[in-house]
């Protein structure tokens, strides 16, 4: 599949005005590494897999046609078919979506996509979203369930979190820092090298494959194999471009959706080669207890409660998985 990368505003403005049966757009969120990244694996699967069977696909370099907030924009107006997107920017439109990337509430990956699919939480979301233009595909794993990694403190029981000072995504995760007797400061991606490098933060949370696809390996030092929660993002789409396409179309789209959800989960069912990357890039990895593992899990249960969500949300993910 060819890899676009869009470098002027009047291209943007041409990609747009042509007529969506003509390109299906898909718009990444990473560099197309296939050994790595879970969210590139997924886009360029399901890209094949459209070009195969009759619908014109192509990639989108990394913020080609925009940042997060922009692209969300444009899928919601029909502007642009698919975006590999940050889950919480979804969340905007249905809180429900937080409930994916509770800490310790899943036990693994196959048990949230149980409640995505058995469950019905996918369809739960996308009551939310789809009134507001934007159907979720799938929600996908960047890599394998997030670890800590630190620059300074080896993280080898629960204990060790007190007082680091954490590079924090959101308030979401500044709670979550704060749960662990830890601190958090909201830091945007950009000004992470500078942050750790600087002891603005002394670490961050992560898949284990993030310092080196994005080239921290210099000063991260430890990664602690926590398994804290999936490391979610979303692939959306168009639900206007999706309602115009015929019933054949939209079978189309979800097996190209089904062929990507099963690369992605293939790719980060087993965590042993990023391991071992790391550690030969001079990242010590470190394996907590199961004791270890049990103390952030209790620390992180008042967290589920104050967790975003609608009403009843909570319960919602709670039967559907079986609690």
């Amino acid at each position: 599949m060819k890899l676009t990368k869009i470098l002027t505003a009047s291209a943007v403005a041409l990609s747009f005005a042509l007529p969506s049966a003509a390109e299906v757009k898909i718009a990444l969120d990473s560099p197309p590494d296939l050994e790595k990244s879970g969210t590139y694996v997924w886009a360029h699967t399901f890209g094949n897999y459209l070009n195969a069977n009759g619908i014109e696909a192509a990639e989108y370099e990394r913020n080609s046609l925009g940042e997060e907030a922009e692209r969300l924009d444009q899928v919601s107006q029909g502007l642009l078919e698919v975006s590999m997107s940050d889950a919480k920017s979804a969340g905007t439109l249905d809180s429900t979506i937080f409930g994916s990337m509770m800490p310790y509430f899943f036990d693994d990956m196959a048990q949230l996509d149980t409640a995505l699919d058995e469950g019905g939480m996918l369809a739960k979301i996308n009551e939310g979203t789809t009134p507001k233009g934007v159907r979720v595909l799938d929600l996908v794993m960047t890599g394998t369930p997030t670890g800590i990694f630190t620059t300074e403190v080896p993280i080898r029981k629960f204990e060790d979190m007190q007082g680091v000072r954490m590079r924090a995504l959101d308030e979401v995760q500044i709670n979550t820092f704060e749960q662990w007797g830890s601190k958090g400061t909201i830091v945007s991606w950009s000004e992470v090298p500078n942050a750790l490098q600087t002891g603005v933060a002394g670490g961050y949370i992560n898949p284990a494959f993030v310092p080196l696809t994005y080239g921290h390996t210099a000063f991260i030092k430890y990664f602690t194999n926590a398994q804290m929660s999936p490391s979610v993002r979303v692939a959306i789409a168009s639900e206007d471009w999706y309602q115009s396409l015929s019933d054949a179309e939209r079978e189309i789209v979800q097996q190209a959706v089904d062929a990507a959800h099963k690369a992605n989960r293939e790719l980060v069912s087993d965590d042993s080669e990023v391991l071992k990357q790391l550690e030969e890039a001079g990242i010590e990895v470190i394996e907590l207890t199961p004791e270890e593992r049990a103390k952030f899990r209790e620390a992180s249960q008042p967290l589920y409660e104050s967790t975003k969500m609608p009403e009843g949300g909570l319960e919602a993910w709670n039967k559907a998985v079986g609690r």
